[in-house]
């Protein structure tokens, strides 16, 4: 799997301002996020999309990140910190198995994974893991690189979600990635 995970050092690339010319994150998300949801943020990085997730989230929100890369993560909650936005987030460092989110069970109001289930050695069991911890009828949104992942991919992809009773709902557009809407059952 570690050749698959995109390195850290790549994390500071991802986190550049100019990036929002092409991905704005509260243009993406905020049909998605309000105050006071908790929502999932799968393979954050940096935090490039948990930042403006967190403000949209308000105080009396949450935002759970989970990476199977500790630098990630430790990087993030600098980051968190120098915002002001630190008590609003939580991090967990996953594994390649499991995304160790058992106590937010059915807590879950919204869930991103931008640019990560390509990574994800099994994506049955992520798919599994992310249908457990949505509410009833919260949504997922998936965007993946359109470099990385062809529209063949992200067809099976999509595919192995519906299997564990996510359906796509709605293709947001997003450059240069393929998207969908997912939302549980």
């Amino acid at each position: 799997m570690a050749e698959r995970v995109c390195p850290p050092w790549v994390g500071y690339f991802l986190v550049n301002p100019l990036r929002r010319f092409w991905h704005n994150p509260e243009k993406i998300l905020s049909p998605f996020v309000s105050n006071g949801m908790t929502v999932l943020d799968v393979g954050p990085g940096m935090g490039y999309f948990t930042l403006p997730m967190a403000r949209m989230v308000g105080a009396t929100g949450k935002v759970v990140c989970v990476d199977v890369q500790a630098a990630m993560l430790h990087a993030l909650r600098k980051r968190a910190q120098a915002a002001h936005l630190d008590e609003r987030i939580v991090t967990r460092t996953c594994d390649a198995a499991s995304l160790c989110l058992d106590e937010f069970a059915g807590k879950i109001d919204f869930a991103l994974a931008f640019a990560v289930v390509h990574e994800i050695p099994d994506t049955v069991n992520f798919f599994a893991e992310v249908g457990k911890v949505l509410k009833p009828g919260a949504c997922c949104l998936v965007a993946e690189p359109k470099g990385h992942v062809s529209a063949q991919q992200f067809t099976e992809t999509l595919a192995i979600a519906q299997q564990q009773d996510i359906h796509a709902v709605g293709c947001p557009q997003i450059a240069g990635c393929h998207t969908a809407l997912l939302k549980k059952g």
